[in-house]
């Protein structure tokens, strides 16, 4: 891909030149230009400051000459370096002639894109390029900007990335690729990565984040949504962080759709069914209205395409005001015309006014390829905290759902089931109650979740160790309380269903 100026942006380093990528890499890697060394050189306080936009103490951080504080200076504070003090630990040249720096004033130069270090799952040390001003801080870091900018990393980026489910596969696909880093998460376990984006400077930074990166290449096609993929094209894994925000318009291409409401999220959704290949998963963040007089429920079951498992999970939910507001800030409204500003926030309202959108959702949606006669659509809201990465939390909640569909009441009855870990006995009551009021079970890892169960649930659960049968411990416990082992039977296993769907308790064998 040749160099890309679009009106507006500054020209971007060229992506046809792999010799010099590496070459900066292995300058970066040597001067402990990582996540971790990034880290140890500011101190934890100026870290965090970076994601609040605020880099007044990483500067204070890097006024030394060692080389690791020149790179964070040069290529993450975006501050003009000293040509002689860059030509001690880059190669300044061959970086001038691709495109990577630019001679500013008499002396010094500066860098064409920010490079920020990213590290990947397995401790790799990865580098994510993005448009000036874009890598400190995310869309709230530089203010009123190009409406082509490409942003870094963010914290959408990162949850997308902490979901996705990562088994081996022989093709994935990122659609809407920003910076590339799903991209490049996706290159350690899918033999042919396909990124799309409707604009093209976002596929060249792209190109440019796995070179840096020492990742392989990607196949980069521009495009809206599914349109750069194939008819007869499917994939195992497809991958979203699209332009969700429902907004008056479509100003900013990274953020804003440019459908009515929140259709874009929809037709991704209902389009990416006949994408997938059998057993494949998609996986996406997305906003969506609350509509007056409409179940938000409904709203999201009947996005799901045919013949797709799905669990779609609620996070947040802001009111009209919050969410304009929210948005509006990440453009830098809140610091031009005070009458512009309110000119905006007027169209968002009126917007939501029209459609009768009371609030605005965010989360996840995940789908399943199924060949089940009756696939499983849960929709529910846990806005709680959860264990990232939570990839293998997903993958096994689809294979639980397998396992219930393919076992009746009897089947269930003989399977043997296992406490998955680190779930917790709560017991809740009066203080020196002879017995609780009720009993918890409590998740430590992934979703966390937290369910009520009687007595005998509480009981059952605490046995499953995988050595005797769900309908035996029933017997036993049936035995012990004085109840009728054929009623405990009959009534226990919609209780097992919810705690095996839940993640409470995992089949055995």
């Amino acid at each position: 891909m040749d160099d890309v100026t679009d009106s507006g942006s500054a020209p971007l380093p060229a992506s046809d030149r792999p010799d010099v990528a590496a070459r900066l890499r292995d300058a970066l890697l040597a001067a402990s230009f990582t996540a971790d060394g990034l880290l140890d050189l500011l101190g934890a306080p100026a870290y965090a400051a970076l994601a609040r936009s605020e880099t007044v103490p990483a500067l204070r951080a890097t006024r030394g000459d060692t080389p690791l504080e020149t790179l964070v200076r040069l290529l993450l504070l975006q501050q003009p370096v000293p040509h002689a003090r860059v030509a001690d630990v880059l190669p300044v040249e061959e970086a001038l002639e691709a495109g990577w720096l630019a001679r500013v004033g008499g002396d010094e130069v500066a860098a064409t894109v920010d490079v920020r270090p990213y590290g990947g799952p397995e401790g790799e040390d990865w580098f994510i390029v993005s448009d000036l001003g874009c890598a400190v801080g995310g869309a709230g870091g530089i203010g009123r900007r190009n409406e082509e900018v490409v942003l870094g990393v963010g914290g959408a980026s990162t949850t997308l990335a902490g979901i996705t489910v990562r088994t081996p596969v022989a093709s994935a696909l990122d659609l809407g690729t920003g910076s590339g880093i799903q991209a490049l998460h996706a290159s350690r376990h899918a033999t042919r990565v396909t990124a799309t984006d409707v604009n093209p400077r976002a596929l060249h930074i792209t190109a440019l984040t796995l070179a840096l990166s020492g990742a392989p290449a990607a196949d980069l096609r521009e495009g809206s949504l599914f349109d750069p993929v194939r008819d007869d094209e499917t994939f195992d894994l497809i991958v979203s962080n699209p332009p969700f925000v429902i907004s008056p318009g479509a100003r900013l291409t990274y953020r804003d759709g440019g459908m009515g409401g929140d259709d874009l999220c929809r037709s991704l959704v209902q389009q990416a069914g006949e994408r997938l290949r059998e057993g494949g998963f998609a996986q996406f963040l997305a906003n969506w209205q609350h509509v007056a007089g409409e179940d938000w429920q409904d709203r999201l079951r009947s996005w799901v395409p045919r013949g797709c498992d799905a669990w779609i999970v609620q996070r947040e939910v802001q009111d009209v005001t919050q969410y304009a507001e929210l948005w509006l800030r990440d453009a830098g409204d809140h610091r031009g015309d005070p009458a512009e500003y309110q000119a905006r926030y007027d169209a968002w309202l009126d917007e939501f006014e029209a459609r009768k959108v009371r609030a605005v959702g965010f989360g996840w949606i995940t789908l399943r390829r199924t060949g089940a006669q009756e696939p499983s659509v849960t929709v529910e809201e846990w806005p709680h905290p959860v264990e990232q990465p939570l990839g293998e939390t997903i993958r096994a909640h689809f294979d639980r759902l397998d396992y219930l569909r393919e076992h009746d009441d009897a089947a269930l009855l003989e399977g043997r089931f296992r406490l998955t870990a680190e779930v917790v006995q709560e017991q809740v009551g009066l203080p020196g109650a002879e017995d609780p009021e009720h009993v918890v079970l409590r998740q430590h890892r992934g979703m966390r979740r937290a369910t009520k169960v009687d007595t005998v649930g509480a009981g059952f659960a605490g046995v499953c160790d995988g050595t005797l049968s769900a309908g035996r411990i029933l017997d036993a416990i049936a035995q012990l309380v004085g109840e009728d082992p054929v009623r405990l039977r009959d009534r226990t296993p919609a209780q097992i269903r919810l705690l095996v769907e839940q993640g409470f308790l995992e089949p055995a064998g």
